[in-house]
C-alpha cells in the first residue's frame, strides 16, 4: 500500500515524522481518515485519538486535544496542541484528573460546567490511549 510523510508538531516540538500508510484523526465535526494521494485540505482538531497505521501494519495511538491538519497530495502535517504517545502518560494521573473532572461536574458549578466538561474529555481520552494495548514500533 502506498505511504505518504506524516509530520506531528506541538509547541514543544517534533514528535513524530516519518512514512504511514493511514491515518485517522478526530475533526472538531467528527472523525476523519486520510491515506496517500487524499485530496488537499485544512481543517481543525478536536480532542481524541490520532491514530496511525505503519506501513508493515503496527498501530500507533497519540492523545490530542486539538490544534490543525494540513494534508497535501505526499504529505500531511499535523499542529497539535498536544500529542503524547500511550508510553508518555501517567495512568495514575489521568485516573486522579477524570476523578477531580467528575467530581466538579457533580458539583453543580455552572459557571465552571463548560471547561470542567472539556477537562474531563481531554482526561478520558488520555487515559483510553494509555490503556490501548501498543504494538511494538519499529
Amino acid at each position: 500500500m502506498a505511504t505518504f510523510l506524516l509530520e506531528i508538531v506541538t509547541p514543544e516540538g517534533q514528535v513524530l515524522t516519518e512514512h504511514v500508510q493511514a491515518l485517522r484523526v478526530p475533526g472538531v465535526e467528527g472523525s476523519l481518515g486520510v491515506l496517500a494521494g487524499h485530496a488537499p485540505l485544512m481543517t481543525a482538531l478536536g480532542v481524541g485519538v490520532i491514530e496511525i497505521t505503519h506501513p508493515n501494519g503496527d498501530e500507533e495511538h497519540i492523545a490530542t486535544i486539538g490544534g490543525f491538519m494540513e494534508v497535501r497530495r505526499d504529505r500531511v502535517i499535523l499542529l497539535a496542541d498536544t500529542a503524547e504517545r500511550a508510553t508518555d502518560i501517567d495512568v495514575a494521573q489521568c485516573e486522579a484528573a477524570v476523578a477531580r473532572a467528575r467530581e466538579a461536574l457533580r458539583s453543580g458549578d455552572a459557571v465552571d460546567y463548560d471547561a470542567n466538561q472539556a477537562a474531563l474529555q481531554r482526561a478520558m481520552s488520555r487515559l483510553r490511549i494509555a490503556k490501548v494495548p501498543s504494538e511494538p514500533q519499529p
